[in-house]
């Protein structure tokens, strides 16, 4: 499965918001900082990770849904991504 080239660039967006969280984080550890604010930011470097990740499973499920046969139109990406989100 080949993310889609409107996908890459959402999950590259995604990505550089999570890696400079991430480089955030470390640096709060490294001032010693609040480990309540630590944790925060932390979770919020996971999210951004799993959004990522669900934008391309959501990317890659809608391609193989494309081609399913059926009356019903295939669902959108912003539905699969939708439905993943509610999951996590």
């Amino acid at each position: 499965m080949k993310v889609e080239e409107e996908a890459t660039s959402a999950v590259l967006n995604r990505l550089r918001r999570a890696q400079g969280q991430l480089a955030g984080v470390i640096a709060m550890i490294e001032a010693g900082r609040d480990c309540k604010d630590v944790v925060t930011q932390l979770a919020a470097v996971s999210r951004a990770l799993d959004r990522a990740g669900f934008k391309i499973v959501a990317s890659g499920m809608r391609q193989c849904l494309a081609t399913a046969d059926g009356d019903a139109p295939p669902m959108s990406e912003a539905e699969l991504e939708k439905l993943f989100l509610a999951l996590a």
